[in-house]
Protein backbone atom coordinates (compact mmCIF):
# COMPACT_ATOMS: atom_id res chain seq x y z
CA UNK A 1 0.00 0.00 0.00
CA UNK A 2 1.06 3.61 -0.55
CA UNK A 3 1.14 5.98 2.04
CA UNK A 4 2.55 9.57 2.92
CA UNK A 5 3.12 10.90 6.14
CA UNK A 6 5.13 14.15 7.30
CA UNK A 7 6.65 14.91 10.42
CA UNK A 8 6.01 18.81 11.04
CA UNK A 9 6.65 21.51 13.70
CA UNK A 10 8.60 23.34 15.72
CA UNK A 11 12.72 22.78 16.74
CA UNK A 12 13.10 20.31 19.26
CA UNK A 13 9.99 18.53 18.91
CA UNK A 14 11.58 15.27 18.05
CA UNK A 15 10.59 14.64 14.31
CA UNK A 16 13.56 12.80 13.48
CA UNK A 17 13.22 10.56 16.57
CA UNK A 18 9.60 9.92 16.25
CA UNK A 19 10.07 8.81 12.34
CA UNK A 20 12.99 6.66 13.19
CA UNK A 21 10.76 4.83 15.46
CA UNK A 22 7.57 4.91 12.94
CA UNK A 23 10.03 3.72 10.39
CA UNK A 24 10.77 0.52 12.96
CA UNK A 25 7.62 -0.40 13.74
CA UNK A 26 6.46 -0.17 10.56
CA UNK A 27 9.36 -2.21 9.12
CA UNK A 28 8.69 -4.62 11.91
CA UNK A 29 4.50 -5.65 10.20
CA UNK A 30 6.14 -5.65 7.20
CA UNK A 31 5.56 -2.44 4.83
CA UNK A 32 8.63 -1.38 2.86
CA UNK A 33 8.88 1.97 4.03
CA UNK A 34 11.35 5.10 2.52
CA UNK A 35 12.23 7.58 5.12
CA UNK A 36 13.49 11.17 3.78
CA UNK A 37 14.53 15.05 5.04
CA UNK A 38 13.50 18.49 4.06
CA UNK A 39 15.79 19.91 2.36
CA UNK A 40 17.51 17.06 1.43
CA UNK A 41 17.02 13.11 1.00
CA UNK A 42 18.71 13.57 -2.52
CA UNK A 43 22.59 14.34 -3.86
CA UNK A 44 20.80 17.76 -5.16
CA UNK A 45 18.73 18.33 -2.32
CA UNK A 46 21.29 17.67 0.45
CA UNK A 47 23.64 20.36 -1.39
CA UNK A 48 20.92 22.54 -1.59
CA UNK A 49 20.70 21.76 2.15
CA UNK A 50 24.57 23.02 2.82
CA UNK A 51 23.75 25.99 1.30
CA UNK A 52 20.13 26.74 2.77
CA UNK A 53 21.35 25.96 6.78
CA UNK A 54 25.06 27.13 6.49
CA UNK A 55 25.21 30.21 9.28
CA UNK A 56 27.49 32.22 6.96
CA UNK A 57 24.80 32.73 4.43
CA UNK A 58 22.61 34.89 6.96
CA UNK A 59 21.58 37.61 4.13
CA UNK A 60 19.98 35.36 2.18
CA UNK A 61 16.64 36.70 1.25
CA UNK A 62 13.49 35.49 2.31
CA UNK A 63 12.21 34.70 -1.61
CA UNK A 64 16.13 32.84 -2.17
CA UNK A 65 15.22 31.06 0.23
CA UNK A 66 11.85 29.97 -0.61
CA UNK A 67 12.82 29.18 -4.07
CA UNK A 68 15.93 27.05 -2.73
CA UNK A 69 13.37 24.88 -0.31
CA UNK A 70 11.05 24.47 -2.93
CA UNK A 71 14.15 23.08 -5.70
CA UNK A 72 15.09 20.54 -3.19
CA UNK A 73 12.08 19.24 -2.99
CA UNK A 74 10.77 19.05 -6.83
CA UNK A 75 13.85 16.63 -6.43
CA UNK A 76 12.74 14.93 -3.68
CA UNK A 77 9.52 14.37 -5.46
CA UNK A 78 10.51 13.86 -8.67
CA UNK A 79 13.61 11.34 -7.61
CA UNK A 80 11.88 9.20 -4.02
CA UNK A 81 8.99 10.79 -3.39
CA UNK A 82 6.93 9.70 -6.69
CA UNK A 83 8.32 6.48 -7.28
CA UNK A 84 8.23 4.95 -3.60
CA UNK A 85 4.60 5.96 -3.57
CA UNK A 86 3.95 4.41 -7.10
CA UNK A 87 5.58 1.67 -6.04
CA UNK A 88 2.77 0.93 -3.08
CA UNK A 89 5.67 2.16 -0.58
CA UNK A 90 4.96 4.45 2.40
CA UNK A 91 7.07 7.15 2.56
CA UNK A 92 8.04 9.14 5.95
CA UNK A 93 9.35 12.39 5.33
CA UNK A 94 10.80 15.02 8.05
CA UNK A 95 9.03 18.45 6.99
CA UNK A 96 7.52 18.76 3.53
CA UNK A 97 5.12 21.79 2.22
CA UNK A 98 3.87 22.69 5.66
CA UNK A 99 7.24 23.69 6.98
CA UNK A 100 7.25 26.73 3.89
CA UNK A 101 4.16 28.05 4.77
CA UNK A 102 5.05 28.46 9.05
CA UNK A 103 9.20 29.52 8.13
CA UNK A 104 8.71 31.39 4.91
CA UNK A 105 5.24 32.19 5.12
CA UNK A 106 4.38 33.18 8.99
CA UNK A 107 8.21 33.01 9.88
CA UNK A 108 9.59 35.51 7.23
CA UNK A 109 6.05 37.14 6.10
CA UNK A 110 6.27 36.22 2.69
CA UNK A 111 2.54 35.94 0.79
CA UNK A 112 1.34 32.74 1.37
CA UNK A 113 -0.59 32.79 -2.28
CA UNK A 114 2.67 33.30 -3.61
CA UNK A 115 4.01 30.09 -1.46
CA UNK A 116 1.63 27.93 -1.92
CA UNK A 117 2.11 28.62 -5.60
CA UNK A 118 5.14 27.74 -5.53
CA UNK A 119 5.07 24.55 -3.43
CA UNK A 120 2.18 23.02 -6.18
CA UNK A 121 4.55 23.55 -8.93
CA UNK A 122 6.94 21.86 -7.17
CA UNK A 123 4.93 18.93 -5.63
CA UNK A 124 2.92 18.63 -8.58
CA UNK A 125 0.19 18.39 -6.10
CA UNK A 126 1.02 15.33 -4.41
CA UNK A 127 0.41 15.98 -0.52
CA UNK A 128 0.75 14.03 2.63
CA UNK A 129 -2.23 11.37 3.96
CA UNK A 130 -1.48 13.07 7.30
CA UNK A 131 0.30 15.61 8.47
CA UNK A 132 1.93 14.39 12.25
CA UNK A 133 2.40 18.42 14.16
CA UNK A 134 4.95 17.89 17.43
CA UNK A 135 3.86 20.69 18.82
CA UNK A 136 6.29 22.66 21.61
CA UNK A 137 6.80 26.23 22.92
CA UNK A 138 9.64 27.76 20.86
CA UNK A 139 11.73 28.36 23.64
CA UNK A 140 11.15 25.10 25.27
CA UNK A 141 11.94 23.41 21.48
CA UNK A 142 15.24 25.79 21.10
CA UNK A 143 16.46 24.96 24.47
CA UNK A 144 16.05 21.29 24.16
CA UNK A 145 17.85 20.98 20.79
CA UNK A 146 20.44 23.50 22.77
CA UNK A 147 20.95 21.14 25.09
CA UNK A 148 21.24 18.01 22.52
CA UNK A 149 23.88 20.17 19.81
CA UNK A 150 26.84 18.48 19.08
CA UNK A 151 27.85 20.92 16.44
CA UNK A 152 26.63 24.97 15.42
CA UNK A 153 23.33 25.80 15.48
CA UNK A 154 22.15 26.14 11.62
CA UNK A 155 20.55 29.37 9.96
CA UNK A 156 17.21 28.53 10.71
CA UNK A 157 17.80 27.30 14.36
CA UNK A 158 19.80 30.82 15.03
CA UNK A 159 17.27 32.79 13.82
CA UNK A 160 15.25 35.06 16.88
CA UNK A 161 12.95 33.65 19.29
CA UNK A 162 9.81 35.83 18.08
CA UNK A 163 10.92 34.37 14.66
CA UNK A 164 10.61 30.79 15.53
CA UNK A 165 7.19 31.57 17.62
CA UNK A 166 5.64 32.82 14.52
CA UNK A 167 6.66 29.87 12.85
CA UNK A 168 4.94 27.74 15.75
CA UNK A 169 2.07 29.91 15.10
CA UNK A 170 1.68 29.67 11.82
CA UNK A 171 1.77 25.76 11.85
CA UNK A 172 -1.16 26.03 14.81
CA UNK A 173 -3.12 28.07 12.11
CA UNK A 174 -2.26 25.52 9.55
CA UNK A 175 -3.91 22.62 11.70
CA UNK A 176 -6.98 25.03 12.42
CA UNK A 177 -7.64 25.16 8.98
CA UNK A 178 -7.41 21.92 8.18
CA UNK A 179 -7.80 19.08 11.20
CA UNK A 180 -9.16 16.20 9.22
CA UNK A 181 -5.43 16.00 7.73
CA UNK A 182 -3.37 16.85 11.02
CA UNK A 183 -2.75 14.46 13.89
CA UNK A 184 -1.75 17.37 16.79
CA UNK A 185 0.81 15.88 19.52
CA UNK A 186 2.20 17.16 22.69
CA UNK A 187 5.64 16.83 22.34
CA UNK A 188 6.72 17.98 25.88
CA UNK A 189 5.79 14.10 26.68
CA UNK A 190 8.51 11.70 26.74
CA UNK A 191 9.38 9.89 23.40
CA UNK A 192 7.54 6.53 24.42
CA UNK A 193 4.31 8.58 24.84
CA UNK A 194 4.44 10.71 22.18
CA UNK A 195 5.43 7.37 19.56
CA UNK A 196 2.17 5.69 21.06
CA UNK A 197 0.03 8.44 20.22
CA UNK A 198 1.47 8.81 16.61
CA UNK A 199 1.36 4.66 16.12
CA UNK A 200 -2.27 4.74 17.27
CA UNK A 201 -3.33 7.13 14.76
CA UNK A 202 -1.08 5.29 11.73
CA UNK A 203 -1.83 1.67 12.64
CA UNK A 204 -5.68 3.17 11.80
CA UNK A 205 -4.30 3.96 8.22
CA UNK A 206 -2.94 0.42 7.72
CA UNK A 207 -5.22 -2.41 6.27
CA UNK A 208 -6.60 -4.63 8.26
CA UNK A 209 -4.88 -7.74 8.55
Amino acid sequence: MSLFITFEGPEGGGKTTQLRLLQSALQTQGYQVIATREPGGTAIGNAIRTILLDPQHATMSPRAEALLFNAARAQLIDEIIQPALAADQIVLCDRFTDSTLAYQGYGRHLPLADLQNLINFATLGVRPQLALFLDIPAETGLRRKSQLATEEWNRMEAEALAFHQRVRVGFLTLVAAEPERWLVVDATQSIAQVQQVIWQRVAALLPAA
